[in-house]
């Protein structure tokens, strides 16, 4: 069995608008009892208890109000946070739970299908429990045979509401055999995404870059309204441009997502094969770099993540490199390494068999090669 789940942008009422809402800080109001109940205890027997959404709703009546399963999965969630940080098998850096903040924390809750109370209806709505038929775009309908199990309702920052629908089905091996001759390397480039083995550049678009202008200009009128400043009241109007802020925000981004969809699935179509270099993005866009705002406005994180399982439902490959093979210091015609080029500024090698040609194409050709050795090893 295989899971996979699509997302719907929905149109709520008024009413079951509010009902979200509701919701979502019910959802939040019971993390933060539970994961306070946890560290009271801690203190007094040394033992984290083990407490359910049901202690909490003689005292707090509207709890009852809202779906008892988008509770039942904030214990769930409160649950893996702990097997997170005290888990030894797995990584070391996950930090203690946190409360959630009213302000910051993503308005979201998950709901599960049982005997039907999630659905999709007459490709127009998806009930809901506790909500009823929300009317909803339905640009991709799912086969007959999958099964809903669970529903997670979000609303972004510019106010609209989206449906993550989770369905299982048989996962059927798609019988295509891929060509590993017909194969790719691409290179990471903070300026243009990537660059291929062909000297290909992945695209022009700096989004955040192109918006900047009229970003700033919204935000520098919000800084002047009542309520920018801290413990201040905040004003309708300042509320008002704060969504216009946001829109923008989030109009960026559905560019960006948009961009990296459709690269991302020309590839997975043309080849068989893609071999990448596994970086660490986060590091890469710290200040020592100098380049912080162009690596996250490229996205190449989502780039790889989209390729990964494009390439793994058409039963091809997708190859990663370690980090750090050198492959901008190794001519890829003689194998000589070229420790100059740690130097980012120099943007062309010369090698004395003669080759001459841009790093970042003679990376993904040094990538394109790795990628293929690493495969072979495997099969």
């Amino acid at each position: 069995m295989a899971n996979k789940a699509i997302k719907y942008r929905v149109y709520p009422t008024t009413e079951q608008s509010i009902m979200f809402a509701k919701t979502f800080g019910c959802c939040r109001k019971v993390y933060n009892l539970m994961l306070s109940d946890k560290i009271e205890e801690y203190k007094l027997t040394g033992k984290f208890p083990t407490v359910t959404p049901a202690k909490y709703k003689d005292e707090y009546p509207y709890l009852r109000e809202v779906d008892s399963l988008a509770l039942a999965n904030k214990q769930m969630d409160l649950q893996e946070a702990f097997r997170n940080r005290f888990n030894k098998s797995r990584k070391k850096n996950n930090r203690f739970p946190k409360f959630k903040s009213a302000k910051h924390s993503r308005k979201a809750y998950t709901t599960n299908n049982q005997k039907g109370t999630v659905a999709i209806i007459d490709n127009k709505y998806i009930k809901l429990p506790k909500i009823g038929k929300v009317k909803a775009v339905i640009h991709r309908i799912p086969d007959s045979s999958w099964i809903i199990k669970s529903a997670t309702v979000s609303q972004e920052s510019d106010g609209k509401f989206y449906i993550s629908v989770l369905f299982k089905f048989d996962n059927i091996v798609n019988p295509y055999i891929a060509d590993k001759t017909n194969a790719i390397g691409l290179d990471y480039a903070s300026d243009g995404l990537y660059v291929d083995n062909n000297g290909n550049v992945g695209t022009n678009h700096k989004y955040y870059r192109e918006s900047h202008k009229k970003l700033a200009k919204a935000q520098r009128r919000l800084s002047r309204m009542q309520g920018s400043k801290k413990r201040e009241d905040k004003s309708n109007n300042y509320i008002k441009q704060l969504r216009k802020v946001n829109k923008i925000h989030r109009h960026i981004a559905n560019q960006r997502l948009d961009n990296l969809h459709k690269i991302s699935t020309e590839i997975a179509n043309q080849y068989d094969v893609v071999c990448v270099e596994s970086l660490n993005m986060r590091s890469m866009a710290n200040h020592g770099f100098g380049n912080g705002k162009a690596t996250l406005d490229n996205g190449y994180g989502m780039f790889l993540s989209m390729l990964k399982y494009k390439l793994f439902d058409r039963n091809k490959y997708f190859v990663k490199v370690d980090k750090w093979f050198p492959s901008s210091l190794i001519c890829h015609c003689c194998g000589t390494l070229h420790p100059e080029m740690k130097d980012l500024a120099i943007r062309t090698m010369k090698c004395d068999c003669g080759l001459i040609i841009s790093r970042d194409k003679n990376a993904a050709i040094n990538i394109l090669n790795e990628g293929l050795r690493l495969l072979t090893e495997v099969a």
